[in-house]
C-alpha cells in the first residue's frame, strides 16, 4: 500500500468548497495499470475504510479537516467499491463513491440544451431516480454557466456544501453529479458561488418536481412515474375533437379557496377529486380551468409568481395526488385546463432570479427585464435555454399530468417592450418598434410545439389588446393559440350591466359591438377572477337594482353568454350568486345555497350547461358568420336584442330574445326562419330559477307576418331583465308501412 502525491492546493481547493472540477481529485484515479488510488472527502466523520471485495482498507487522513486518501494495487473497479465511515458521535455510515461514476449526461443532451431544442429537458436536468452500473440514486443536474463551484446540499450531507461539490461540463454550463443510495423524499439545494462579485446563493431546483411546503424553500426528490393512468379513452377521444367544434364550458377554480374544512384547512389534491369533480360534473362544465399549481412561496400572488415550474404546490398533497385529480376529471369526461405563467417569475432568493450571479433568465437592462406593475422579472425569451426551460415547462405538464390545455398568463405583456411603461422606460426592438420579437417567436414555436406534440390540447392566450391573429396559425402570421379570451366582451357587457336600466338605451352598442369583431378570434367569453377582486366587487353585486333584479341580470348575463358566439368561461362563486369579493384566504360562501333564490339560480346555472352541451347551433359555429343572424340588433328603446344561432346544418337553429329592462315587453314580434311552432325551451324567469313564471305557456306559433327580412314571425311575451331560448319543434317524419315482401317468381316454363 503506498501514498499518492496529491498537490496541497488542489486539497484545499475541495476542503474550503472552491474546486469546480471535483472529479479532477476525488473518487478513484489510476496511478498505473495494477494501482490506484481513491480519495474522499467527508468532514463530519472520524475514519474512513475502503471497502473493496472482501477488503477493509484503513484510509489515511491528509487534512484534519476530513480530506482522506489510500492507494492501493488493485485493477480498475469503477464504481464498485464502498466507504465505511464511523463519524464523530460514534455511528456506523456505509456508502457509495458519487465519484466513481461516468457521466450521465451524453454530448447529444449537451448540445440540444444548448440549442435550446431539448424538448424533454426536465428528464436531463433536475433530480432523477436512476441506477448507473447497477447501483441506484439520485442523478442532479443544474444549468448554472457563470458559478466557479455548484454544490449539492441537503439533509443527506447536513447542509454542508463542501461535501458534494459538482462537475461542470465544459462551455455547456451544465453542472452534473450522481449520488449513490439516495431516494425519493430526499430535500435539497444547490448551493452556487459565482464568479461575479463573490456571489453566493442557496437555489432551489429550477427543475424540480416537488418542493416544500412554504415558508420552507428546499426542493425535494420526487418520482413521477409510479402513477398508474386511468384515463386511456379520455386521452385517444381528445386527440380525435376538434375543439373549435366542440361545446367548451369552462369552471374557473382556485384550489385552495373553493371549499375547505374546518379549522379553514385546505382540501387536499384526492379530497377535490371526490368534491369539486362531482361538483362540476352535476354543474354540466366541460372543462375545469385550475389558478397555477406550480409551486409558488406567497399565497396572495394566487399562484402567479412561480418559482418552482415543474412541481405542482406542496400546499394540497404530493405529485401523485395532483395526478389522481387529473385522472378523476377525465374518468369524469372533464377537461383539465391550467395557467401558465411564461411571462414573469418572482424575486425570491432561492428561485430564478440572479441564479448564478447573473441576470441568467432575466435580462439585465430593467427596462427589459422588470415588470413595472407587478415587481417581478421578466424572462431574457432571446437565450436558448431560457426558451428550453419554459417550452419544455409546457410539454412537461402536458406529457406527465396529462394536461388538456395551457391558458397563458399575461400574454400582452409580453407581446409589447413598452407595456405598462412611460416613454424612456422601455427599449425599442432592433427596428425601432415596441414588439418583442424574442417573445413572439417564443409564443409561435410553443403553440407549434404544443400542437404538434400534443393534438387536441387548447392553447388559450390572455390577451387584452387589439394584437391581431392571436388564434390563428403561424404559417399565415399568427400567434397559434387556439382561443383568445375576449376582454372586450367582458368589459363592455359588464359596464352595460352596472348601468341603471333606465340609461342603458345610450349604450346600447356595448352589446352590439361584440359582434362586429366576434369572429377576427377564436374567442373564449370569460367572466373570469380578476373582475372579482382590488375591490371590484362580485359579480351579483354588479348588477344595478334590488335584490330581485340582481338575481334575474345574472341569470339574463349567463343566458346570453352562452348563447352568444364564442366559448365560455366562469369562476367559480359565480354560479351561486357569491356576495362577498373572493379571496383566496377563504372558502366560497356555500351555505348561500340554503337559500332558495341561490339554489335557483344555481339551478339555472346547470340547465344552461346541460342545454348548451347537447346544442350544436351553440358551439359548432362559434367562430364563422354563418353561426349568428342578428334580428333585431337596433331596438335601443326597449334594451332587447333578438339573434340566431345555427349549426353546420342550417335547419337547426335557435332563437333568442334577451330583455335587458326590468320591464316585461308583451307582443314583442320578431322574424324567424321558418315557420312552425316554436317551443321555449330555457326561460330564465321561470319559478325553478327564481323568476316570476312569465313567458310563453311553453311555446308559440308563427305567424306568415313578414318581419325583419323574414316571411315568417312569432309574437312573444320577454319577460322583465330575463332572456328566452326558443327552437322550431320540426315534425315527426312519417312512420312508413312495412313493405310486403315480393312475391317469388315461378318457375319457369310453369303458369300460374
Amino acid at each position: 500500500m503506498v501514498t499518492a502525491e496529491i498537490h496541497p492546493d488542489a486539497i484545499a481547493a475541495i476542503v474550503h468548497g472552491y474546486h469546480g472540477a471535483p472529479f479532477d481529485v476525488l473518487g478513484p484515479h489510476k496511478i498505473d495499470e495494477n494501482t490506484v488510488s481513491f480519495r474522499a472527502f467527508r468532514p463530519t466523520v472520524k475514519t474512513l475504510h475502503l471497502l473493496l471485495g472482501s477488503q477493509r482498507i484503513p484510509m489515511n487522513r491528509l487534512w484534519d479537516e476530513g480530506f482522506f486518501e489510500v492507494t492501493v494495487a488493485t485493477s480498475w473497479p469503477g464504481p464498485h467499491y464502498q466507504f465505511e465511515a464511523v463519524t464523530h458521535d460514534n455511528r456506523t455510515e456505509v456508502f457509495s463513491d458519487p465519484y466513481a461514476f461516468p457521466a450521465y449526461l451524453s454530448d447529444f443532451d449537451l448540445y440540444l440544451l444548448g440549442e435550446g431544442r431539448h424538448l424533454s429537458s426536465y428528464e436531463k436536468l433536475g433530480a432523477h431516480l436512476v441506477e448507473i452500473e447497477g447501483i441506484q440514486g439520485v442523478h442532479f443536474a443544474i444549468w448554472a454557466p457563470n458559478a466557479y463551484r455548484v454544490s449539492l446540499i441537503g439533509d443527506f450531507n447536513g447542509w454542508n456544501a463542501a461535501q458534494h461539490p459538482m462537475q461542470r461540463h465544459g462551455v455547456s454550463g451544465i453542472w452534473e453529479l450522481f449520488i449513490p443510495g439516495l431516494q425519493e423524499g430526499e430535500t435539497y439545494k444547490f448551493d452556487l458561488r459565482s464568479r461575479f462579485n463573490d456571489f453566493h446563493a442557496e437555489k432551489a431546483d429550477p427543475y424540480a418536481f416537488a418542493a416544500e411546503l412554504r415558508p420552507k424553500t428546499a426542493s425535494v426528490v420526487a418520482n413521477l412515474d409510479n402513477y398508474l393512468w386511468q384515463d386511456s379513452q379520455w386521452m385517444d377521444n381528445r386527440a380525435k375533437q376538434d375543439p373549435l367544434k366542440s361545446p367548451v364550458s369552462i369552471y374557473e377554480v382556485h384550489l385552495g379557496s373553493w371549499r375547505r374544512k374546518e379549522g379553514n384547512e385546505w382540501l387536499t389534491y384526492r379530497e377535490l377529486a371526490d368534491a369539486l369533480v362531482q361538483y362540476v360534473k352535476k354543474m354540466g362544465y366541460t372543462h375545469i380551468e385550475l389558478m397555477p399549481v406550480a409551486e409558488h412561496p406567497f399565497d396572495g400572488s394566487w399562484g402567479y409568481q412561480v418559482t418552482g415550474y415543474f412541481a405542482p404546490t406542496s400546499r394540497y398533497g404530493s405529485p401523485d395526488d395532483f395526478m389522481y385529480l387529473v385522472d378523476q376529471c377525465h374518468q369524469n369526461n372533464i377537461g383539465v385546463i391550467l395557467d401558465w405563467v411564461p411571462a414573469h417569475f418572482p424575486k425570491d432568493g432561492h428561485g430564478l432570479a440572479y441564479f448564478d450571479g447573473t441576470h441568467l433568465y432575466e435580462h439585465a437592462d430593467t427596462r427589459k427585464g422588470e415588470h413595472p406593475d407587478w415587481g417581478t422579472l421578466i424572462f431574457n425569451f432571446g437565450r436558448n435555454e431560457v426558451r428550453n426551460f419554459l417550452l419544455s415547462n409546457a410539454i412537461f405538464w402536458l406529457k406527465k399530468y396529462h394536461i388538456d390545455g395551457l391558458r397563458v398568463d399575461a400574454v400582452s405583456s409580453m407581446l409589447y417592450l413598452d407595456f405598462s411603461r412611460q416613454a424612456g422606460q422601455w427599449l425599442p426592438n432592433q427596428f425601432g418598434g415596441r414588439e418583442n420579437i424574442e417573445a413572439i417567436h417564443f409564443l409561435r414555436e410553443v403553440n407549434e410545439i404544443v400542437h404538434s406534440e400534443s393534438p387536441g390540447v387548447l392553447m388559450i392566450a390572455e390577451e387584452s389588446t387589439a394584437w391581431p391573429m392571436v388564434s390563428r396559425p403561424t404559417y399565415i402570421g399568427g400567434l397559434g393559440f387556439t382561443f383568445k379570451w375576449n376582454m372586450g366582451w367582458m368589459h363592455d357587457t359588464l359596464e352595460y350591466l352596472q348601468k341603471d336600466p333606465v340609461y342603458r338605451r345610450y349604450s346600447h352598442n356595448r352589446i352590439t359591438f361584440s359582434l362586429f369583431y366576434a369572429f377576427s378570434e377564436n374567442f373564449v367569453l370569460s367572466l373570469s377572477h380578476d373582475e372579482v377582486v382590488h375591490g371590484k366587487g362580485s359579480l351579483i353585486n354588479k348588477a344595478s337594482g334590488d335584490w330581485w333584479q340582481k338575481f334575474a341580470t345574472v341569470r339574463l348575463l349567463a343566458g346570453y353568454q352562452y348563447t352568444h358566439p364564442g366559448k365560455k368561461l366562469n369562476f367559480m362563486g359565480q354560479e351561486i350568486g357569491q356576495w362577498r369579493e373572493w379571496s383566496e384566504e377563504r372558502s366560497l360562501d356555500w351555505h348561500l345555497l340554503e337559500l332558495p333564490t341561490h339554489a335557483r339560480l344555481n339551478q339555472w346555472m346547470i340547465d344552461l350547461n346541460v342545454f348548451y352541451k347537447s346544442q350544436p347551433a351553440l358551439y359548432q359555429n362559434d367562430f364563422s358568420p354563418e353561426g349568428f343572424r342578428w334580428i333585431e340588433p337596433n331596438d335601443a328603446d326597449q334594451s332587447v336584442f333578438t339573434y340566431i344561432r345555427f349549426a353546420d346544418d342550417k335547419s337547426d337553429f335557435i332563437v333568442v330574445a334577451c330583455n335587458f329592462t326590468p320591464v316585461p315587453r308583451y307582443n314583442y314580434r320578431m322574424g324567424v326562419p321558418e315557420a312552425g311552432y316554436y317551443r321555449e325551451v330555457l326561460n330564465s324567469d321561470a319559478g325553478i330559477y327564481g323568476g316570476g313564471n312569465l313567458g310563453n305557456y311553453g311555446g308559440v306559433n308563427s305567424q306568415e307576418q313578414t318581419s325583419h327580412g323574414f316571411p315568417h314571425s312569432i309574437s312573444l311575451t320577454i319577460p322583465p331583465l330575463g332572456i328566452l331560448i326558443l327552437k322550431l319543434a320540426k315534425p315527426q317524419p312519417a312512420t312508413k308501412p312495412a313493405s310486403k315482401p315480393p312475391k317469388s317468381k315461378p318457375p319457369k316454363g310453369k303458369v300460374e
